[in-house]
């Protein structure tokens, strides 16, 4: 694939809707800090460069597992790809405040991925205080559509301080696939190819992921 330019486009079309992870990148407060450091160096004598990381999984752009919010709830590796893969919906929601509500959502169909561009900027440079989270009753308005993965530039589908976590219950009982902490301010609304692959961790709450999205009409070519 072509590389990426300043914009998170390729040539083909594809947009590079992950965060990017510097040394330090913001976390959920008190969760564990994310850390890039060098364990070997070639200017100190070593035949290669090598570095280590270490931090959350719920690094940047991630997907939750419902064993997040539940105990018995399945882990990441239990997620199907073709829930992950396919057809999506890039939905604007910025520029109000409070949870989003179904009404403001276009009427259906929907595809089986819907993102919601909340206004977030694509980098933190520290972790956000306020934010726009999801109403549970959108997400069981979404779910009754047939929608599958709920995505969201929100470090949260739920507000900051909420620890009864309704949004995240009620994609437990929907079944539906959270993503969160996407860079969508390069993605315009609309229809969209949405390809999410997270880390293939096993037995974890969550992992970091890798998305990209194609707007309806873009080229998407390998």
């Amino acid at each position: 694939m072509t590389g990426f330019d300043a914009g998170g486009r390729t040539p083909r079309g594809w947009i590079d809707a992950t965060r990017a992870l510097p040394d330090g990148h913001p976390v959920w407060p008190g969760d564990a800090p994310f850390a890039v450091r060098p364990t070997a160096r070639i200017p100190n004598g070593s035949s290669v460069n090598l570095m280590r990381f270490e931090g959350t999984t719920h690094l940047g752009t991630h997907v939750d597992a419902p064993f997040h919010v539940r105990e018995s709830g399945a882990r990441i590796e239990s997620i199907p790809l073709e829930t992950l893969i396919g057809p999506g919906l890039v939905i604007d929601v910025a520029g109000a405040r409070g949870p989003v509500a179904p009404e403001e959502l276009p009427d259906g169909p929907y595809p089986t991925r819907v993102a919601l561009r909340t206004g977030e900027p694509d980098a933190w440079t520290s972790f956000p205080t306020e934010i726009r989270p999801i109403d549970p009753a959108t997400v069981r308005h979404l779910a009754a559509a047939g929608v599958r993965l709920l995505a969201t530039d929100a470090p949260s589908v739920d507000p900051l301080h909420d620890a009864d976590l309704p949004a995240h219950h009620a994609c437990c009982e929907e079944g539906v696939v959270i993503v969160e902490g996407l860079a969508l301010q390069a993605v315009p609304a609309g229809p969209c190819t949405f390809v999410c692959l997270p880390l293939r961790l096993i037995g974890t709450d969550a992992a970091p992921a890798r998305v990209v999205i194609a707007p309806a009409g873009d080229p998407v070519r390998p």
